[in-house]
């Protein structure tokens, strides 16, 4: 069957967007008077708390001011609070936290189901007495008269005191908690170091003179002690302000003992956080190591279309020499010896090559790679270096790439920036990580697309049950209970910073790979069946959106069998680095060696590889059709490329199998959703069509409130036929960020199909689900025979509506669409729709 050509929609029709009543869910709040019971003791605890904190502040260093942190917690949302805030001299809008799961009571609980959980939000304001002294008076006016009015710009007060469920400062505890620093200083003195380095996250303040004393204050705070500031980083664009700091061990040893010191307690630190924390892979034995014959193959040439960021690679290994552009501007590479350079080879080795087990050619364009790891000086790893600000260092890096620097010329024919590494130490919660937004705001700034690996939870996979009992079971009862172990746990296995960042791409892992499978001796094979990698982290993303994003091969982890059989089970990963697992080139003094690698950095990795593939047939599309300004819309379609094949398929099958009676059907779709995202992609097939398939390209830039529509003529020859046929619809678009708002993204783009007149229906992800991120990915499947007309097509409508805040600038935007039947069925629909698609024609910029 002959591979043809992808086409290309012509140019939208416009239309305004038609708005659409909401049904918000009917929330049960205390009345006035329970409310009153309830709040007062809080509202007296949080003056007196904030009295003592404000004595004690002034009785400190001087230039301290008596600024605090409150903590406003309310049931449900309440829209543009930050407004009201701003109207109070002495208020200051830090930003807000979405909270789920919150448990009813009998003050809060939903009028229709009273058992089901709740949403609320966490506001958090700076404040002074003045301020507290104005909130409060509110409260006790609203508390004498509900239906009292506020002056202007005050009566969102109201609805807050309505849903109002707690109040207080932010304390010790949130600046530390949550965040693995206390367990890091705990390990770094059991190490006996002199001086141990931290993170100082601080509120980012709109007044710049505000920051310099906040800085200010942490620095005098610091040299009190004995330590040092290393470097700060401001980035306003995603509200982030951090100092690196480094105090001598045993200051940090008296904060471990007792928290309550005066930089602990400081008002201008949001978090203590641990720095290079980032690790990434293993050394192996060298016996692990196996030579590979290379067939001398063509050179790169032209410029990078994908970068790497990554440890550093060996650059004149066999597999790779002549394919690297290695930038080192920090000079990483002399704290490198051969032995040392494992993922960064490992990585450059799968994107230009790929899989070693498959024998594909290696790219035809150079890799850009950018070392931002060091050998970790007691680990047998690699790791961020606990010297710098990683978003510093990342936002520098890409910086580089896209504006030059000392020197240095900007390479902005780079599509793809590979991050393969991900921070132990912050599973995604509720709140974006600063790493995270940072990619956001980067990707749109620069229209580049980062593809991010979701993190690798390597844990022991514990079991009440003996070994021995474990052995008596068939292959699939043992699987079935390895499964079930890991899924019932999939709050301690979330993705890991900074993979819940909603304009990149959040690649999971598959345990498979084609490598020949050696005799296996005391290991365990999970499953033979096509399942997520055991390893590999689970979703959701911001504000429950579909992360990762897709699943791809990842290599089969295996598990050391326990020693002694007569015990609970414990089931502990398998490091052994020959196969099973993606096969890749090797740091080795003799230049032609390989391992074997698992986890879902491999599978970020082959991700950007094929992304490279999706560019290339875009380019080819672009200049066959002659389309002059489809340039600015490349990384997107490429976006829209790598999501549009995939499906859930077998894997959904088998996890139906494997959790049924366990889970409810509900349940098991959620698993799937939140380990695999959109599934397993077929992007072989994204890049081609055939005689029974047929895929079109669109893009556009929209405005606040407008719509799009695109029309994908309807094949004749489907009419009243039951033949079964797939349409596939997928939106890709980069969003401004709004760092400090719940909402965060600004730009909501989403499509609408009428699906009903091909009788299909809408498979796999959440309809929902689909509209939080930046991706809309849908697949409609039916056979049921309907009669149309010659002429007659689908309409898809993209509309772009604001989430978080007014929308600026233009919204670029790319859509991919597949109609396909049955291969061998004897109609050519490719041939009906481009005869009834028009030229394209290049979409003007609003």
């Amino acid at each position: 069957m002959p591979n043809l050509p992808l086409l290309v929609f012509p140019q939208p029709e416009r239309a305004i967007r038609e708005k659409k009543s909401m049904f918000p869910r009917i929330i049960n709040f205390p009345n006035i008077d329970s409310q009153g019971t309830r709040l007062t003791p809080i509202f007296s605890t949080l003056q007196q708390t904030f009295d003592s904190r404000r004595v004690e502040v002034q009785q400190g260093i001087d230039g301290l001011d008596s600024e605090q942190v409150l903590v406003i917690e309310i049931i449900g949302n309440v829209a543009d609070f930050s407004n009201a805030v701003k109207k109070i001299e002495g208020l200051e809008w830090l930003g807000e936290i979405e909270e789920d799961e919150i448990a009813p009571d009998n003050n809060f609980f939903d009028v229709k189901k009273p058992e089901k959980t709740l949403n609320g939000r966490l506001f958090l304001t700076m404040t002074n007495q003045r301020a507290l002294n104005e909130m409060l008076s509110l409260w006790e006016t609203y508390k004498e008269d509900t239906t009292i009015k506020f002056r202007k710009g005050l009566a969102k007060f109201k609805d807050v005191f309505k849903q109002l469920k707690d109040i207080r400062r932010w304390d010790v505890n949130d600046r530390m908690l949550e965040t693995g620093i206390l367990e890091n200083w705990k390990f770094e003195l059991e190490q006996n170091r002199d001086n141990i380095k931290f993170e100082i996250e601080l509120w980012f303040r709109t007044s710049e003179i505000k920051r310099r004393e906040g800085e200010r204050t942490i620095s005098a705070l610091i040299n009190a002690v004995g330590g040092r500031i290393i470097d700060s980083s401001i980035i306003s664009e995603i509200g982030y302000h951090a100092i690196l700091a480094e105090l001598p061990a045993i200051q940090i040893e008296t904060i471990v003992n007792s928290p309550n010191t005066k930089l602990v307690k400081c008002d201008n630190v949001m978090f203590f956080r641990p720095t290079g924390q980032i690790i990434a892979g293993d050394t192996p034995n060298k016996d692990e190591y196996q030579p590979i014959e290379v067939i001398e193959k063509p050179l790169p040439q032209g410029s990078p279309i994908v970068a790497l960021f990554d440890g550093l690679p060996l650059a004149n290994h066999s597999l790779l020499v002549n394919r690297l552009m290695i930038d080192d501007p920090d000079g990483y590479e002399e704290f490198y010896g051969v032995e040392n350079r494992n993922h960064g080879t490992a990585m450059s080795s799968l994107i230009v090559n790929g899989d070693l087990n498959e024998n594909e050619n290696p790219l035809e364009s150079p890799l850009y790679v950018r070392p931002i790891m060091k050998p970790s000086t007691n680990r047998n790893t690699e790791c961020v270096p606990n010297d710098v600000l990683f978003v510093d260092l990342i936002h520098r890096a890409v910086k580089r790439i896209f504006e030059g620097e000392d020197g240095f010329n900007a390479i902005r024919t780079i599509k793809i920036i590979n991050i393969s590494i991900g921070d132990p130490t912050r599973m995604f919660y509720y709140s974006l990580s600063p790493l995270a937004k940072v990619l956001d705001w980067l990707s749109f700034k620069y229209n580049v697309l980062f593809t991010i690996s979701a993190g690798n939870h390597a844990k022991d996979i514990s079991f009440d049950e003996t070994y021995t009992y474990l052995q008596a079971l068939t292959a699939s009862e043992r699987q079935n209970a390895l499964i079930s172990k890991i899924v019932s746990d999939y709050r301690n296995r979330r993705i890991l910073s900074p993979s819940e960042s909603i304009n990149s791409i959040t690649v999971g892992a598959l345990h498979f790979d084609n490598s020949v499978l050696l005799p296996i001796e005391n290991r365990i094979n999970p499953s033979e069946m096509l399942f997520p990698s055991t390893i590999s982290a689970f979703g959701n993303g911001y504000r429950r959106s579909i992360k990762p994003d897709m699943v791809f091969y990842g290599g089969r982890q295996f598990y050391e069998e326990p020693i002694i059989s007569t015990r609970p089970a414990v089931l502990r990963i398998s490091k052994y680095k020959r196969t099973p697992g993606n096969k890749v080139a090797a740091p080795d003094s003799t230049l032609n060696k390989t391992v074997y690698e698992r986890g879902t950095s491999n599978a970020t990795a082959l991700i950007s590889r094929n992304a490279v593939f999706c560019h290339k047939t875009i380019q080819s599309i672009l200049e066959q059709e002659n389309i002059l300004n489809g340039d600015e819309f490349v990384t997107l379609l490429i976006k829209s490329m790598l999501v549009h094949g995939c499906c859930w398929g077998d894997i959904q099958t088998n996890l139906i199998r494997t959790l049924n009676g366990s889970f409810s059907n509900a349940e098991i779709k959620n698993i799937v959703t939140r380990w695999i995202g959109y599934g397993l992609p077929d992007i072989e097939k994204v890049n081609t069509c055939t005689e029974q398939r047929v895929t079109i390209l669109g893009y556009g830039k929209l405005i606040e409130d407008q719509v799009h529509i695109f029309k994908l003529p309807l094949p004749p020859s489907l009419s009243l036929r039951n033949d079964r046929r797939k349409l596939t619809i997928t939106l890709a678009w980069f969003t401004p960020i709004a760092p400090n708002t719940q909402k965060y993204r600004t730009a909501s783009l989403y499509f609408e199909a009428d699906n009903k007149k091909l009788s299909v229906d809408r498979d796999d992800a959440d309809y929902n689900a689909v509209k939080r991120g930046t991706l809309q990915h849908e697949i409609f499947v039916g056979e049921q025979a309907i009669a149309f007309e010659d002429g007659e097509n689908i309409a898809i409508k993209v509309t772009c509506k604001k989430d978080a805040t007014d929308i600026k600038v233009p919204i670029p935007y790319a859509l991919t669409v597949t109609l396909e039947v049955a291969e061998g069925i004897d109609i050519d629909i490719y041939e009906e729709v481009r005869t009834r698609i028009s030229i394209p024609v290049a979409v003007p910029v609003n």
